[in-house]
């Protein structure tokens, strides 16, 4: 897979862009966990009384669980070395019992994030989100209406969770 360069504006509109899609197809309440990719857009969010800074991501999968119980549908930010600490709530709550929700996914330890420690959970997401049977793709600013628009289908039509990925260069993000 190529990854292409995000310029420093265009990786802002990126972010402004995905807050849009977001409150426009009514993904929320937003449950973050502070994230260094997702930072421009958290930014974002922090400004809305239903966006929710938890600090355990298994914790975040657990109050969107309960919001959706209540007939909302909501979004879970997180950087997946949080997404794996989460699997086990995804795993034996929100995959079985189809509680739907959208989870945005950083991807540390894939181009250009040359850190080794996180090299693991870069090769790790995709075959994990594949073994839940968790739908996914990678978000695109340019893209990210439509993107929201298959996702929401997902999550109302067939009460399934459904994750964004997000490349760490899409909002930016530089090491």
């Amino acid at each position: 897979m190529a990854i292409h360069p995000v310029g420093e504006e265009e990786g802002v509109s990126s972010a402004h862009a995905t807050y849009r899609a977001l409150v426009e197809h009514e993904l929320g309440p937003y449950f973050g966990t502070p994230c260094g990719i997702l930072s421009p857009l958290l930014g974002l969010l922090a400004a809305r009384d239903d966006y929710h800074v938890v600090t355990r991501e298994d914790n975040a999968v657990g109050m969107a669980a309960g919001t959706a119980l209540a007939g909302r549908t909501p979004t879970v930010l997180m950087q997946n070395s949080g997404f794996g600490q989460s699997v086990n709530a995804l795993a034996s709550l929100v995959v079985p019992y189809r509680i739907p929700m959208l989870l945005v996914v950083s991807m540390r330890g894939v181009p250009p994030d040359p850190t080794p420690e996180n090299l693991a959970m870069g090769r790790l997401t995709v075959p994990i989100l594949d073994g839940l049977g968790i739908a996914y793709d990678y978000l695109s600013g340019s893209q990210v209406g439509k993107q929201l628009a298959v996702a929401k289908d997902v999550l109302v039509h067939e009460r399934r969770a459904y994750a964004l990925l997000v490349r760490p260069d899409e909002f930016s993000w530089k090491a």
